[in-house]
């Protein structure tokens, strides 16, 4: 068979660090092959070595069994390879049109844009692809799955053989997922070839035909996917079985931690009440742009309310600000660690001492550097965070080992109350299972913890009782017999309204 895609004995090492060892991928053509591993595998390296970012030490590259060399992006242009990373890297007050044809745009017999050749060849791209998108509305004016989708229609108008998608579904619905997949069967219908990356297990059995898994830089296997399973596939990306991927000893106590009353902003949410106690982890559920985060922010003083009330272990409290939030003892992890939870170009122990600094002063001056030393050797051992030292920058660390970070950042604070928004969004399954355990840990300490989550498992699995969100309010709360898909899905899609 001539492959799609060969990458034989691909080799690559930055400094002392031998990041790929000898990896082997093939792709057949008109395919979905996944490519799976932990993060710090290699996947993100071996896919810029074949976009051309970075040059390989040692290997080969064959495009329809030719030998190629990709010495840079337009390279892998040229060889008919698009990549769509994790991150939209769309211009936000350009067009549609503007954007597929950027820094290549049509030009009339005068030299001037052709703007209406542009958008006549960009509508003509959307249609093909049996997209409703006006291409002449601006970027910032879509949602994140249309962007998503503006990123395919821009890769493909490169008339590309081969595309490659990173996790192109973390920030989608489940409907816009499903509609992601049409486009991706389209896709294949054109004979293009797709190199599929996430860590969603229910994607991959639905979307890929084939998986193949590398681990600590190393090729491990392929696998077809229908001939395969969960439990094959972690044992491949962890080296060993992971018998409980989630722990929960269930240790609720009757004190109330937090108590919240009719709290409203308009058009936003509207009478949310809850209650969460010592040691109880309580889930939030619902489908994207039902108002779970949204709620969260406004507890943590990111949002104003328009109306109701908070109590702090039987006291009310006035939060108009993050500051007043942590000062009366409740942390967030937001989910958008890399935006909101770090300071990427800083390090490990930097990040970690943020939000604790007014406790680490000396005469309220200068911080004490023993304390914080000792809190950051605390966390950063508690919490098993992997790093070369504590002065790595946090960009340099995997997914798994940045949440960590900001979870150590949030601890480092003492709070009674806290507050994860998706706190396993992109990582992977080995690092799943040890922030359930971290999470766990806490809720058995004594801590108070609310678990906002849009996979289900996590939430049944993790949490004591779920409130469950449609549409800026609260239509259910489950205990913790009640909690099942079914169950969850019913009133996050139209129970009880």
């Amino acid at each position: 068979m001539v492959y799609a895609l060969e990458m034989n004995s691909i080799n690559k090492s930055f400094g002392r660090t031998h990041v790929l060892k000898g990896i082997n991928f093939k792709l057949k053509p008109g395919e979905v092959h996944a490519l799976l591993g932990e993060n710090g595998a290699g996947k993100s390296t071996l896919i810029k070595v074949l976009g051309g970012i970075h040059q390989p030490d040692s290997g080969n590259v064959f495009i329809n069994g030719e030998e190629i060399n990709i010495e840079s992006v337009q390279d892998a242009q040229y060889h008919g390879i698009g990549i769509i990373h994790q991150e939209i890297i769309l211009v936000p007050h350009l067009s549609v049109a503007e954007n597929i044809f950027l820094g290549r745009e049509p030009t009339t017999k005068l030299g001037f844009k052709d703007k209406r050749n542009m958008t006549k060849q960009a509508r003509e791209m959307v249609n093909n692809l049996g997209l409703n998108i006006d291409v002449n509305i601006k970027i910032k004016e879509l949602t994140i799955a249309q962007q998503q989708l503006v990123e395919i229609v821009k890769a493909v108008s490169f008339n590309i053989k081969i595309l490659v998608m990173d996790e192109p579904t973390s920030s989608l619905s489940d409907e816009e997922v499903n509609n992601l997949f049409i486009t991706i069967e389209k896709l294949k219908q054109n004979n293009i070839s797709i190199i599929y990356i996430s860590h969603r297990f229910e994607e991959l059995f639905q979307v890929t035909n084939q998986i193949t898994v590398i681990r600590d830089g190393k090729y491990i296997g392929t696998k077809e996917t229908n001939n395969t399973n969960s439990d094959e596939l972690i044992s491949m990306m962890v080296g060993r079985e992971l018998d409980n991927l989630y722990t929960r000893t269930y240790s609720f106590q009757d004190k109330e931690i937090l108590r919240v009353e009719n709290l409203t902003k308009e058009n936003i949410f509207k009478d949310i009440n809850f209650t969460v106690h010592k040691g109880e982890i309580l889930g939030f559920s619902g489908l994207v742009g039902a108002g779970r985060s949204e709620v969260m922010q406004a507890i943590f003083g990111a949002d104003e309310l328009d109306s109701g009330s908070i109590y702090l272990k039987g006291e009310q409290v006035s939060i108009t600000d993050c500051k007043e939030a942590i000062e009366n003892g409740i942390a967030m992890v937001t989910e958008d660690r890399k935006g909101q939870g770090l300071v990427l170009n800083h390090s490990v122990a930097f990040n970690t001492t943020l939000a604790d600094l007014k406790n680490l002063m000396k005469n309220k001056i200068i911080v004490s550097e023993s304390k914080r030393k000792k809190i950051i050797d605390k966390y950063v051992k508690e919490l098993n965070i992997k790093t070369d030292s504590i002065y790595t920058e946090v960009a340099n660390l995997s997914g798994g080992n940045q949440q960590k970070v900001v979870i150590a950042k949030w601890l480092a604070s003492q709070p009674t109350l806290l507050i994860l928004d998706e706190p396993t969004r992109g990582v992977d399954v080995g690092a799943k299972s040890e922030i359930y355990s971290i999470i766990n840990d806490l809720a058995e300490n004594g801590l108070a913890v609310i678990l906002v989550s849009s996979e289900l498992p996590e939430i049944i699995n993790m949490c004591d009782s779920v409130c469950v969100m449609k549409k800026g309010k609260i239509t259910a709360k489950l205990s913790r017999t009640e909690l099942s898909q079914e169950n969850i899905m019913y009133y996050a899609a139209g129970g009880n309204t």
